[in-house]
């Protein structure tokens, strides 16, 4: 693997961080597993000709995870990984942007190629399987108040 990370030859990805809120106010985050390698990340994907970034972050939330909700359209950060394509390494910047779900569905395109679990957000920062996203985890401060 490269060990100089190049922002600017990363490619553009979108991702949502799913939020749901406990009675107390505490913030779980919902992870999916990649469908490949098993590693708990947040749903993202491609940009969508034709959608917004924050609209195909949405989009991704749906058809990774089966959730639905609102989605803040100003990204609340950004990471790096390498992605696995074919027999190359591609380096990714991710756009992140919070979804606040409000549904969960009982059937979703990738549904039975991932799995997915809540988690309290330093859980899924400890879990993240991509170091970007762990410390993109660890920097947000999430309250009940940020409902929507």
């Amino acid at each position: 693997m490269q060990a100089v990370l190049r922002a600017e030859k990363a490619r553009l990805q979108v991702g949502a961080l799913p939020l749901r809120f406990s009675a107390d106010g505490t913030a779980e985050i919902l992870l999916v597993t990649t469908r490949t390698t098993k590693r708990w990340t947040i749903p993202k994907g491609w940009p969508i000709k034709g959608l917004k970034a924050h609209e195909a972050a949405a989009r991704e939330a749906q058809e990774e995870a089966g959730v639905r909700g609102k989605v803040r359209k100003k990204s609340i950060g950004k990471y790096l990984y390498w992605k696995r394509i074919a027999d190359d390494d591609v380096l990714c910047r991710v756009k992140v942007f919070q979804l606040i779900v409000e549904q969960r569905l009982e059937d979703w395109p990738e549904r039975d190629e991932r799995r997915q679990q809540w988690f309290r957000l330093g859980d899924a920062a400890d879990l993240a399987g991509e170091a970007g996203l762990s410390a993109l985890l660890r920097s947000l401060e999430v309250t009940g108040h940020e409902r929507g």
